[in-house]
């Protein structure tokens, strides 16, 4: 009976690709360019192993909860295919790269 009713959404509010893929960019745009702030902040604060990384977690979650709150306006299912992963856990760990690069070097830079 599920997909009845999942049909009956679809063709009521209908998925176009082309929004989704944008905002999943839009998403993963945000998600760089905060990891690499959170990088610059944490590098400058010197924070080391753990605390690094609880900081770019915590940081990762409120940007989450920003977007969540004023960019989807606590709808995320009218903006994402699968809201749950692509909001909350897409790409937390697809900036991590980032952040790691940048809290290396500004590390460095301050304590050399």
């Amino acid at each position: 009976m599920a997909g009845i009713s999942d049909e009956r959404e679809l063709a009521i509010h209908p998925i176009v690709m082309e929004s989704v893929q944008h905002n999943a960019k839009t998403i993963s745009n945000i998600r760089s360019l905060t990891a690499s702030l959170f990088g610059v902040v944490a590098g400058t604060l010197g924070l080391e192993s753990y605390p690094g990384f609880i900081f770019y977690l915590v940081g990762s979650l409120t940007v989450s909860l920003l977007i969540y709150l004023f960019r989807t306006q606590g709808k995320p299912s009218a903006y994402f295919h699968r809201p749950l992963a692509e909001l909350w856990g897409g790409e937390v760990f697809g900036g991590l790269m980032s952040f790691v690069l940048t809290w290396t070097l500004f590390y460095g830079l301050v304590r050399a």
